[in-house]
């Protein structure tokens, strides 16, 4: 399982790379076009704005794997044992739940909706629905990444010490009490 998750965070992690890259080019090409020829770039625009959206949502999945995303923990570290664990397998419920409802089943029916519809974008041409479909994708990634933390919850309350989702978030090296 472990290796299951190493290539998914991987595979995302080097598709926001990626996608990220493509934007910052896009986006110079339209300041050199607009400034420099004279002339913008008609698709460029848009462009930038779908790729944003792209990275901010899927970049909302890695956020959650990464567990940086806003939280507001105040109450729930001041939790110890089991109580600590029960309340963080709840809140990985709701997130889970919450990806399920909205993001996995509301976004397939706005995909499925603006693909029945036709929609297609003014300057690239694209269906929108191929666009809004980072939002069930986003959504299956938060399910798939609270599903393992749920797990991981469970089988430290059953004395399991080595959980399936190792610490991916960068190890800051720098000291600030320099």
């Amino acid at each position: 399982m472990k290796k299951v998750i190493f290539v998914v965070d991987n595979i995302l992690k080097w598709f926001l790379i990626v996608i990220m890259g493509v934007n910052v080019i896009n986006v110079l090409w339209q300041v050199f076009t607009r400034f420099i020829l004279n002339n913008p770039s008609s698709f460029t625009e848009e462009l930038a704005r779908y790729l944003l959206i792209w990275v901010g949502v899927l970049g909302a999945a890695y956020a959650h794997r990464l567990k940086m995303h806003l939280a507001i923990d105040v109450l729930t570290e001041r939790f110890t044992g089991n109580t600590h664990h029960y309340s963080r397998i709840f809140i990985e419920a709701c997130v889970f739940l919450f990806a399920l409802f909205v993001m996995f089943i509301g976004g397939a029916n706005l995909v499925d909706l603006t693909l029945t519809l036709n929609q297609i974008s003014a300057a690239l041409q694209v269906k929108l629905g191929y666009v809004y479909s980072v939002i069930p994708i986003s959504g299956l990634l938060i399910m798939f990444y609270s599903g393992l933390f749920i797990i991981d919850e469970f089988r430290a309350l059953n004395g399991n010490a080595e959980p399936l989702m190792e610490d991916a978030a960068p190890k800051d090296t720098t000291s600030t009490l320099d």
